[in-house]
């Protein structure tokens, strides 16, 4: 198929109905997108440190940052549904990605494992109030559906946050 053929077939945008309105779909679409990117942008820091953490503790670290990995990637299809249930639409490329991605890219060629741990912990802690604030665009908006399946993603992150937490406590001093 040339160019011209396919020209028209490229012409219709997609139109999704939504009882929201134009600005509530391009607000919570925009949050959306937003998290959209953070979320697999940590899920490919969690698959990297999944696949070179080392040490003594390797299995346990090893397959909890695969559960963790698998539960953000189970997100991502979710949101970007809804992104199109609303009417907007969602990601494109990985460049797409890079554009709107808050969560930092960690290229190094060494981290330690407690490192890898603390620095997810705090990603997915950022992930929280990331999805906090996208909570109070669909409250303003009136979009409980949406609403309602961030509280199950804000959870999710809190328990990945809580056991990177834990995991990476000394267990000789409370609170650390």
């Amino acid at each position: 198929m040339n160019d011209k053929a396919a020209t028209p077939r490229r012409s219709p945008k997609l139109h999704t109905p939504s009882s929201l309105g134009a600005k509530a779909t391009a607000d919570i679409a925009g949050a959306l997108n937003a998290l959209l990117a953070d979320f697999f942008a940590l899920y490919m820091k969690t698959k990297n440190f999944h696949w070179h953490v080392s040490g003594p503790h390797f299995r346990d670290y090893h397959l909890l940052l695969d559960e963790h990995a698998d539960q953000l990637y189970a997100t991502t299809d979710p949101i970007a549904e809804r992104v199109r249930k609303l009417g907007g639409t969602t990601l494109h490329s990985i460049g797409h990605i890079t554009r709107l991605q808050r969560v930092s890219d960690n290229d190094a060629e060494f981290v330690t494992p407690l490192d890898m741990l603390a620095e997810l912990r705090e990603d997915n802690a950022q992930l929280v109030d990331r999805m906090r604030e996208t909570h109070s665009v669909c409250e303003e908006h009136g979009d409980v559906a949406t609403a309602s399946l961030l509280e199950i993603w804000i959870d999710e992150a809190e328990r990945r946050a809580w056991f990177l937490f834990e995991t990476t406590r000394s267990g000789e001093t409370p609170g650390r």
